[in-house]
């Protein structure tokens, strides 16, 4: 499968909802690992570029997940890259776009969490 590097340079990017484990099989709860048996995680994140936001779904290596992903936190993706996709299911054709990095990283200072009493 081709994968096309994102360039996220001139993109604004936030925390749309926080990771969690990306399932393998909905019938059986099974999470997705990969080859080396990571676990994957996935992110929804907004990504605003050139007056255009959309909200994608990114895979990425639970090792590669920030620790601080909250809902709005303005992250940096590392190694984005997107792959076409077309399988049947039930006799119906679908398609679309996976996106894949290697890193979840929060562009958020430790200064800007709230400071314990």
């Amino acid at each position: 499968m081709r994968q096309i590097p994102v360039d996220t340079t001139a993109a604004t990017v936030m925390v749309a909802k926080a990771p969690q484990p990306k399932v393998k099989d909905r019938r059986t709860g099974e999470i997705a690992t990969d080859a080396d048996g990571v676990t994957q995680m996935t992110v929804e994140v907004m990504f605003s570029a050139n007056d255009e936001v959309e909200i994608l779904k990114v895979t990425v290596p639970q090792p590669g997940i920030s620790d601080d992903l909250v809902m709005g936190a303005p992250v940096a993706l590392t190694g984005l890259v997107a792959s076409a996709w077309e399988n049947e299911f039930n006799g119906q054709k679908r398609h679309g776009i996976a996106f894949r990095a290697i890193a979840v990283t929060s562009l958020t200072t430790g200064s800007a969490k709230p400071k314990a009493a």
